[in-house]
């Protein structure tokens, strides 16, 4: 009796054993399959953040020295080199920034200081203009072509002037005056008395103000008196302006 049954005792343990590691192995097989597919997303996810990095503001992810913050991004190499086109588009805009930068100093810190060259007398205005010479000069807002001064960079300028008079009548003095589309306005004037006891009177007459000049205007300084003498030397007869 007992012989009859044990071949089947042992086919149903087979059939046991068999259940058991068909379980087992199915379990062993979905976790293989969750680690593959974890160990897929972190690799994923590592490229992204690596991506991200890369493509990062170069003002965030560049040092001082315009190395990547990140070398292991970089690998140590200039973001600039990495990205041809990005260093294109920073080097035309940091040459506009100073491009402009240079324009507005070379405008805040225009200047120019005039020499007198010659005089020249009209009877029929009864004055006396005078023609200059650059004697110093800063920046390409002011222009000066023989007795005006022609602005080019508009804004508010400070102008000075003086001139010394050798001349017997009572009393001397000179106008600066500012043409703009065909308006005339007199700047400035100065008055200055002359000696009468001496043989050879001398004196300076000097003058300053702050004005706004448009672009286009000009600047003349003359003498409301014809044939006058005047002393045409660096030191004692001058004109300039200078932005402020």
């Amino acid at each position: 009796m007992n012989n009859h049954n044990s071949p089947a005792s042992a086919r149903r343990v087979n059939v046991e054993v068999l259940k058991r590691f068909l379980a087992c192995a199915a379990a062993c097989t979905c976790v293989g399959v969750l680690y593959v597919q974890w160990t897929y997303i972190w690799m994923l996810r590592s490229e992204m953040a690596e991506i991200t990095q890369r493509f990062r503001p170069l003002d965030a992810a560049r040092d001082e020295g315009g190395i990547c913050c990140d070398s292991a991004v970089c690998y140590g190499v200039s973001c600039y080199h990495r990205f041809p086109e990005r260093r294109t588009h920073a080097e035309v805009r940091d040459k506009r920034d100073v491009t402009k930068q240079r324009k507005r100093r070379e405008i805040q810190h225009t200047f120019l200081h005039l020499v007198p060259v010659s005089s020249l007398s009209f009877n029929d205005h009864d004055t006396t203009v005078l023609s200059w010479a650059v004697g110093q000069s800063r920046g390409q807002g002011l222009q000066v072509s023989a007795d005006t001064v022609t602005v080019e960079a508009e804004g508010t300028y400070f102008i000075y002037s003086q001139v010394l008079y050798k001349d017997t009548t009572w009393v001397m003095g000179h106008v600066i005056t500012k043409r703009f589309k065909g308006a005339e306005t007199k700047l400035m004037k100065c008055l200055k008395s002359m000696p009468s006891n001496i043989s050879q009177p001398l004196n300076t007459c000097y003058t300053a103000g702050i004005y706004f000049l448009e672009s286009g205007s000009t600047l003349q300084l003359s003498v409301p008196r014809k044939s006058a003498e005047l002393i045409l030397t660096a030191h004692t007869t001058f004109m300039g302006l200078f932005n402020i």
